[in-house]
């Protein structure tokens, strides 16, 4: 089942990570290996989370990859919901 309206994972990153710890952007970006351009357009839900900073954000905060694509999955999929309802498609039914 799906989450309705689901977190984008910047915000779980900033809420649940880097406030804790007190970690300042910069330092996170330093420390993933990123700019930190790069890490504010996730943290602010411009950018979302690739596969490479799906390892960057395991291997930082001792989590797995899996679980921060499956979160930007989660949010992309809600969000195309969203539209989906515009989509002009038409059924494909085998013969």
């Amino acid at each position: 089942m799906r989450m309705h309206n689901p977190p984008h994972p910047g915000e779980i990153l900033r809420e649940l990570c880097l406030e804790p710890l007190e970690i300042t952007v910069t330092d996170a970006a330093e420390a993933l290996g990123v700019s930190r351009k790069t890490l504010s357009a996730i943290l602010n839900g411009r950018s979302g989370i690739s596969p490479e900073m799906a390892l960057r954000l395991a291997k930082a905060f001792n989590t797995t990859p899996e679980s921060w694509l499956n979160q930007q999955m989660q949010y992309d999929l809600w969000e195309a919901e969203q539209h989906g309802k515009k989509l002009k498609v038409q059924k494909l039914i085998a013969a």
